[in-house]
């Protein structure tokens, strides 16, 4: 059975936040809040969290994982990013956008797209989220928590914890997070590509 902890939206309890990212260390798989809607996620190494992520979701292998990063600094290390693109990025985050990039030899081979060599990255701008990335001290695998055959995300902890209490580890409920999912764009050809439209706004890519 899943774990469930309920933090405050605004001052989530640090005490909390430590035994979830200990857990996640430990190789744990949990539910968690973000500024889109909740996701799922995992130590960045961990097979075992993701094949449960592509087992929840019904994934392929060309499906994009997301690293959620604490800041820049840490985003950096991951994907390859020259100068044009670093302003485009650094001046729509913390946000709603998820950026797909090339990643460097700090991410795991598994979570690469297998002909492309991308993978997916971005900062939330979400109290809970924040605090669980500095804690944890690492970028956070992660996938949007949209079931099969569902449109919308599932955007209550209890609701989480009721329908995936067999499969994941622990639920993080800060409140309702929404429904819409990030805002997607490609810039592994250096040039902007919205893969899909979210909670980001999308103009200024445009």
């Amino acid at each position: 059975m899943a774990k469930y902890f309920d933090v405050h939206p605004d001052n989530p309890q640090p005490r909390t936040i430590s035994t979830v990212a200990d857990s996640i260390r430990n190789g744990a798989l949990v539910a968690y809040p973000t500024d889109s809607c909740y996701a799922l996620g995992t130590r960045m190494g961990s097979r075992d969290g993701i094949s449960r992520i592509r087992a929840i979701r019904d994934l392929g292998d060309r499906h994009h994982f997301t690293l959620m990063c604490r800041d820049f600094a840490q985003l950096g290390q991951l994907v390859h990013i020259d100068n044009d693109v670093f302003r485009a990025v650094k001046a729509a985050t913390p946000g709603p956008y998820t950026f797909i990039l090339p990643g460097t030899k700090e991410v795991p081979r598994q979570l690469l797209h297998p002909k492309k060599k991308t993978v997916g990255v971005r900062i939330p701008d979400h109290v809970a989220t924040q605090a669980l990335l500095a804690e944890l001290g690492e970028p956070l695998l992660s996938s949007t928590l949209l079931l099969p055959d569902e449109e919308e995300p599932l955007t209550q902890g209890w609701e989480i914890k009721e329908r995936l209490d067999h499969q994941v580890d622990a639920v993080l409920d800060s409140g309702d997070c929404g429904t819409e999912p990030t805002t997607v764009v490609d810039f592994s050809s250096g040039e902007p590509e919205i893969v899909r439209r979210g909670a980001g706004d999308t103009t200024r890519f445009e």
